[in-house]
Order: structure tokens, then C-alpha cells, then sequence
């Protein structure tokens, strides 16, 4: 059989798979299934508890359910609090990751001793990036970064099976140092035999925090400003952590149920967070901003902006799917907390690398959007720009190739991942198992010489 066979036949098998395999959107009403485990309101169906976050995006008045600000809350703090407070003064990602695995906020003694059991932790083994990452480079960093993981167990000198929560703690922190490292190393690989480009490996420095090491890795002079550097640790912070119910989360919590070790439930949770539903979101940004400044020149032409915006609900421009990327969120409806905390962050970049006018076709759009979408969708919950829809502006502003965009997500939300993975491991043992309406008709078995 040829490979022209094999496709051949591949497209024939999707012909088969669809006929079987698809269901009438009906039926799920009718035995009120709620697809994506979420009604139409957004409301998400309780699968477990949590201690480590919360969201916020409606409360109670007079009987009746309000849609509010949306609030986003780490251990008990509200994560716009904390941003204020170490924004533009120090660096918050080891103290917000050190509040989410041990449920406190460190003090300075406490802090220091985290960053140095990081740091003892920031290095990868003897060989590591040569024979591992160096080898089968992909564009695709996150699969780079899913076989590190998988591999990284091999070298792991301790019982890797062990689900103890000492050993669990330690092979969450390594991983957590480990991953600027993996994202990193595997894009340069990649920019390096796939791309033509020189090769450099920058090794981190213990004394620097998370976001410096991964500018410092990054760039071929391990060059930055204090003000790169602040404007990435919160991004950082703000990606950590978001309630157990996102899907990577979910899918950390569903392979920890199993039993399976750290290094398999983190690696299905690389797998689940680089979709383009959920990790790989601001890419899709990113691209339709383009498409946008493509189309209209002029930034402040509001009826322009709003025109091309609506071609763009109605599948007739960009991707033709009917989205504007970056706006609307599962849960939050008025405004997304991450966004507003962010907002500052971005607009002092975007005047510090001379992008304002870039920084304002956002904001016009932040604010067209959800009136085109309100036009011409019927929403159950309000519209409003989420995280992702300045993130990526971030990251072009810093010279981070969109390679790296999910990747660097993966940095912040490894930690959330730790903290989840060692609550369930704590409080539920058993599987976790949900169940499924089978709408399968019974049929009398043919042999094969009847068919």
C-alpha cells in the first residue's frame, strides 16, 4: 500500500468516523447533558473541591444572580493586591508560587530559602539538553517540552512512582525550576537546525528571578531591562493559577486520580493547555491583530474598526470561524481581573518601546468588540477582553517568538498544576470517573463470512 493509499484511505475512515459518530445537539438537552461540562450561563459542574483559588465572576443581590467584575483569589488574596503591591518594585513570581504549594505568604526568611532550594534545583542532567532536547527539534515547543518532561523521569535518582508528598514536593519543584530551561532550550534547538540560526545556551543564574532567567536565557546578549523583566514576572504571576476547572488543571487533577507519577500528570497537562482553545489562545490574537492592521490603516477609525470587526463575527473576514479572539471568557461575563491588573503593565511597555499607537488599535478594539459581539450574537452572560488578548502584544513587545508564547504559560501554570496535583493526592483517594449517556443501539453480531 502507497502512502497516496493510506490517505486515501484516512479520508474514507473520516467519512465512516462522521456517520457513526455524530450526535444530534438535541440530544444532549433532551437528557441534559451539559457539553464542555458547562451550561449556557457558563456555570461549570462541580467535580471536586479546592483550597487554592477562586473566581468570582457573579454574587447574590436581593435573590437574584449579578454579574460582577470578575475577582481572581490565590489562597484567600486577591491576585489584583498582589500585583499592585510587588508590581514595579521586585519580583512576585517565587512568592505568589510559594503561597500557592505551601497555602502562606512567605517572609523574607522563608522566601529566601524557597529561591535557594530553586536555584539548587535550576539545572538540567549532566548531557540533558544535547540528548535530549537537541535531538528531533520541533517548532511545536510544547511537544519539545512534553518528551523533556517524560525523559526527565528517567533521571529522576529517587522513586518516581512514589506518590509521598515529600518526594511528590520535590519532583514538583524541580519541574518548576526545570521549565524556563525546557521551554527555552527547546526553541533554540528548533532555531537552530530548522531554522539556520546560531546556537547558544545561556545556563540560569540562581541569583535572578524567573522572568530575568528567562530573558537572560533567551536573548543571544542575556540582555534586559528592569522594566522587561517586571512587565514578564507579572504576566507570570497572572498565568499561575485559575481554579481548578480549567482544562489543564482538571487534567492534572484527572491524572493524579489515577495514580500515575509527576512526570506522566504533568505532561498531560502540557498536552491539554497547548490547544488553541486554552494555551495557544493568544497566538490566535496575535494572528487576527495582524489581519486587522492589514485592513485598516487608520487605528482611531472606529466605524472602520467596527465594520471589519463585524465582517469578522460574520465568517467573512480573517478565519472565517466567527470569533474575535481575546474577548469573551467561559466564566468571566463584565471583565476579566487578569486583564485589568495587566492593562497598566502593558500600556507602560508599549511607551517605553515606542508602541503606543499599537497599544491604542487594542483598546479601541477592547472597546468595540463587545458591542459588535452583542449586535449580532446571542449571548447569555457579557463579553469583555481576557487575558490573553493583551498577552501576546506583551510578548512581541518583548522579542519572545510566538513559538515560546505557549510554552511560556506553561512556566506560570506549572505551579497551579503542583498545588492541585498535591491537594488531591491529600484529600481524595479515588478515581475520578464521570460518566457518559450512551446512545448506542444494540445489534445482532454478523460473522465475518455473512458481512
Amino acid at each position: 500500500m502507497t502512502e497516496k493509499d493510506v490517505l486515501e484511505y484516512v479520508k474514507n475512515g473520516e467519512q465512516l468516523s462522521r456517520s457513526v459518530d455524530g450526535v444530534d445537539v438535541a440530544i444532549y438537552d433532551q437528557f441534559g447533558v451539559k457539553r464542555g461540562l458547562r451550561d449556557l450561563d457558563g456555570h461549570g459542574v462541580l467535580t471536586g473541591v479546592t483550597n487554592i483559588s477562586k473566581i468570582i465572576s457573579s454574587k447574590e443581590v436581593d435573590g437574584q444572580e449579578v454579574h460582577v467584575d470578575g475577582e481572581l483569589w490565590y489562597r484567600g488574596y486577591n491576585v489584583i493586591d498582589m500585583v499592585k503591591d510587588f508590581g514595579f518594585k521586585r519580583f512576585g513570581f517565587e512568592e505568589v508560587a510559594y503561597l500557592l504549594l505551601f497555602g502562606e505568604l512567605p517572609t523574607k526568611e522563608e522566601l529566601s530559602e524557597f529561591r535557594a532550594v530553586l536555584g539548587n534545583l535550576n539545572h538540567l542532567p549532566t548531557n540533558f539538553t544535547r540528548d535530549v532536547i537537541m535531538k528531533a527539534p520541533s517548532r511545536d515547543v510544547m511537544n519539545s517540552m512534553t518528551k523533556s518532561v517524560l525523559t526527565l523521569a528517567s533521571y529522576d535518582d529517587y522513586e518516581v512512582a512514589d506518590l509521598s508528598i515529600p518526594n511528590v514536593l520535590r519532583q514538583c519543584l524541580a519541574l518548576i525550576s526545570e521549565f524556563p530551561m525546557l521551554a527555552v532550550y527547546g526553541y533554540n534547538a528548533y532555531n537552530h537546525y530548522e531554522l539556520d540560526e546560531s546556537m547558544y545556551i545561556h545556563r540560569p543564574d540562581i541569583k535572578l528571578s524567573t522572568a530575568e532567567n528567562f530573558l537572560r536565557m533567551l536573548r543571544p546578549d542575556k540582555k534586559y531591562t528592569e522594566l522587561e523583566a517586571q512587565v514578564l514576572d507579572a504576566a507570570l504571576v497572572l498565568h499561575m493559577e485559575h481554579g481548578g476547572g480549567n482544562n489543564s488543571t482538571f487534567t492534572t487533577r484527572v491524572v493524579s486520580s489515577a495514580g500515575s507519577d509527576t512526570y506522566s500528570v504533568i505532561a498531560a497537562a502540557l498536552s491539554s493547555l497547548k490547544g488553541p482553545k486554552h494555551g495557544g489562545a493568544n497566538i490566535k490574537v496575535m494572528q487576527m491583530m495582524e489581519d486587522i492592521r492589514a485592513h485598516i490603516p487608520d487605528y482611531n477609525d472606529t466605524d472602520a474598526l467596527k465594520d471589519y470587526l463585524a465582517k469578522i463575527v460574520d465568517k467573512q473576514a480573517f478565519d472565517q470561524r466567527g470569533l474575535i479572539y481575546g474577548m469573551g471568557h467561559a466564566i468571566y461575563a463584565i471583565s476579566d481581573p487578569r486583564a485589568r491588573a495587566f492593562k497598566k503593565f502593558v500600556e507602560k511597555l508599549a511607551v517605553d518601546k515606542h508602541m503606543e499607537k499599537e497599544y491604542e488599535l487594542y483598546s479601541n478594539i477592547e472597546k468595540i468588540a463587545p458591542e459588535v459581539i452583542a449586535e449580532k450574537r446571542r449571548i447569555y452572560k457579557g463579553v469583555s477582553a481576557n487575558v490573553d488578548f493583551y498577552s501576546g502584544f506583551v510578548y512581541s513587545m518583548l522579542g519572545i517568538p510566538v513559538e515560546l508564547y505557549t510554552p511560556l504559560f506553561a512556566v506560570a501554570r506549572i505551579v497551579g498544576w503542583s498545588a492541585h496535583r498535591i491537594e488531591e493526592l491529600i484529600n481524595v483517594d479515588k478515581i475520578i470517573r464521570p460518566a457518559y449517556m450512551s446512545i448506542m443501539k444494540e445489534r445482532e453480531y454478523v460473522p465475518i463470512e455473512d458481512r
